[in-house]
């Protein structure tokens, strides 16, 4: 029985040292993958994606925060005022897409949800972590 134990011990040491290896080619490729994902991001935020608007007002993410301006997605979770409770950033984005700019909230695991919340936190890389704080 202690075999069965060590084998199994050595299977999955051995596939999990395996997971973390990577090269300079794929951290390239995954860069070049969350720019795509991004730059569609930075898209919807401008309402200039070809197949979807946000909203259904002509306004967009943009017009109230220019390259991702004001956004602090570093913040969340945190309590904002207008929701009442504390909430994350894509709950934040989803208040705004149903109010300022009368759209449908995105489900929070959509393409468009994704892009989004790449764009602003690619416009704020760098930037220490705070979450809870105004």
């Amino acid at each position: 029985m202690k075999n069965i134990y060590l084998i199994i011990t050595v299977l999955f040491l051995s596939t999990s040292i395996l997971a973390d290896e990577f090269d300079a080619k794929d951290l390239k490729r995954w860069q070049d993958e969350f720019e795509v994902v991004a730059k569609y991001g930075r898209q919807l935020w401008e309402n200039s994606a070809k197949n979807i608007k946000l909203g259904s007002n002509n306004v967009s993410c943009a017009q109230c925060h220019p390259n991702g301006a004001n956004t602090h997605p570093e913040t969340y979770p945190k309590f904002q005022k207008q929701i009442g409770k504390v909430i994350s950033i894509a709950e934040m984005v989803n208040w705004c897409i149903r109010n300022p700019l009368e759209g449908k909230p995105l489900q929070l695991d959509s393409k468009e949800m994704t892009a989004i919340l790449a764009y602003v936190y690619k416009e704020r890389k760098g930037v220490k972590l705070n979450p809870g704080a105004h």
